[in-house]
């Protein structure tokens, strides 16, 4: 597998994945570095028809949520770590903002590693980041307990589409040795420069009557009140969840 051709996959053949070969793609996941060897994550594996319906609305029912044979949903877990804990005379202190952050960095470490996984074994897949959009009713639908947050979803299956690679920053534009470097405005517009005349993101820009690229992401797509309502809601989530957040 050539990791520099990826691609995100949204169609998917109606063919199953097989159980041993799904057992062994989320086994190596578990190989991923984690914090402190606790694996803060849990992944809810959904492959009943059924159940993909009725978690479609909360990731804005794009049709890869129904199509694909599966969907694995990745979560902040403490829930076990927490009963482990007690079992053994001991406290989990890890209901709070810093378990939370480094909860996450588990589950997305295990989630790139599934994502390694399926592609060398011929799967396409697709993360969906819909699941901070819909907290409490994705938690719901998967019976989810105190201590466990979903962050992220994979809509996982063999490939029925080859899209076009999408446009990436130039590597200068990432890397910066020894100290950071913030680059004047000039270097940054050129940095941009194959972003901004992509055709996928010039017809959007066109379409939405937008002057350039970053008004429409940024007055549209994700606009400043949409990630402070997010934010409450993610802090009120929490909470209800049992975290701390003093």
């Amino acid at each position: 597998m050539n990791y520099k051709d990826h691609r995100s996959i949204r169609s998917f053949l109606p063919k199953e994945v097989a159980s041993n070969l799904l057992t062994e793609i989320l086994t190596i996941g578990t190989r991923a570095s984690n914090t402190g060897n606790f694996q803060s994550y849990s992944v809810v594996v959904t492959q009943e028809q059924a159940m993909k319906e009725k978690l479609a609305p909360f990731h804005f029912n794009q049709p890869m949520a129904t199509q694909a044979p599966v969907l694995l949903t990745f979560c902040v877990d403490y829930n076990r770590l927490a009963t482990w804990c007690d079992a053994r005379a001991t406290e989990c202190g890890h209901l709070n903002l810093m378990g939370f952050y480094n909860g996450t960095l588990d589950a997305m470490l295990f989630a790139q590693n599934v994502a390694v996984a399926a592609e060398e074994n011929g799967l396409g897949y697709c993360f969906l980041g819909t699941v901070l959009y819909n907290l409490e009713g994705i938690i719901q639908t998967l019976a989810l307990p105190r201590g466990v947050m979903p962050v992220l979803t994979m809509a996982l299956g063999y490939p029925a589409e080859n899209p076009p690679l999408r446009v990436r920053l130039p590597l200068e534009a990432i890397v910066h040795y020894e100290k950071y470097t913030s680059f004047p405005t000039e270097k940054v517009e050129t940095l941009y420069r194959d972003v901004e005349n992509d055709p996928f993101y010039r017809e959007q820009v066109k379409k939405a009557g937008r002057e350039n690229l970053a008004q429409l992401i940024m007055e549209q797509q994700y606009p400043s009140a949409t990630y402070e309502k997010l934010s409450a809601e993610l802090t009120r989530v929490l909470v209800q969840q049992g975290y701390t957040l003093d």
